[in-house]
């Protein structure tokens, strides 16, 4: 799961406008930009297995981040953040987003997601299908860019923001799925890192504030 992560980040945008679309898209990867830096520092371990189907990620070690108790915690610590800018309501869903990337990771790893930090592990492996993964993460964008359309309308705001960010985010899942990508895992964390960055910069640019229009889209 890539861009598909930034679903929630959107779907919250429209339930919660109040916050910048660039918190929620930092909050729907913040258990993976942690993890980036854990792997670069050999806190958390990955190897590059090409036998394997879709992902050639091997994710053998990730308790302190993608375990079930972390994911929770690094979800509470997002929220009394957001709680120092936001009211507790719209802290509550930077919370949340935060906490989606653990149940959306769970859809498409393979069992590498520990449900503690020691014990089983789980996974329904939706990666091993890259063409039914990719169906699912636009899926989920269209569905949740939908749902910010619908937002701005009732708020009498255009809708081309929402639709452009879609396009990018298409665009990027398209270029990952070409599968070039990194094979240490110092590259690996640092790609990461600025893919990450790069979509919470194009999120700040689209959800600057725009002038309200009366009418239609």
């Amino acid at each position: 799961m890539f861009t598909g992560h930034f679903a929630a980040a959107i779907a919250a945008k429209s339930v919660a406008p109040r916050a910048p679309l660039w918190v929620y898209v930092g909050a729907s990867q913040f258990v993976d930009i942690v993890w980036s830096g854990f792997i670069m520092a050999g806190i958390e371990k990955v190897e590059f297995d090409e036998t394997l189907k879709g992902s050639p990620l091997d994710l053998y070690f990730m308790p302190y981040t993608h375990s079930l108790p972390a994911a929770l915690a690094w979800s509470l610590l997002a929220t009394l953040l957001a709680r120092r800018w936001w009211p507790s309501g719209t802290a509550a869903m930077v919370g949340l987003v935060t906490f989606s990337h653990w149940l959306t990771d769970l859809l498409v790893h393979r069992p590498d997601l520990p449900l503690g930090f020691t014990g089983p592990k789980l996974g329904l492996g939706l990666w091993n299908y890259p063409q039914a993964e990719m169906a699912l993460e636009i899926g989920l964008l269209g569905i949740a860019t939908g749902m910010w359309v619908a937002q701005r309308v009732r708020s009498r705001q255009t809708a081309w923001p929402a639709l452009l960010f879609l396009a990018f985010l298409v665009m990027l899942q398209m270029f990952a799925s070409t599968g070039a990508g990194a094979t240490t895992a110092a590259a690996l964390g640092q790609s990461a890192l600025l893919a990450f960055g790069l979509v919470m910069l194009v999120a700040a640019l689209v959800d600057r504030r725009q002038p309200k229009r009366m009418g239609s889209l």
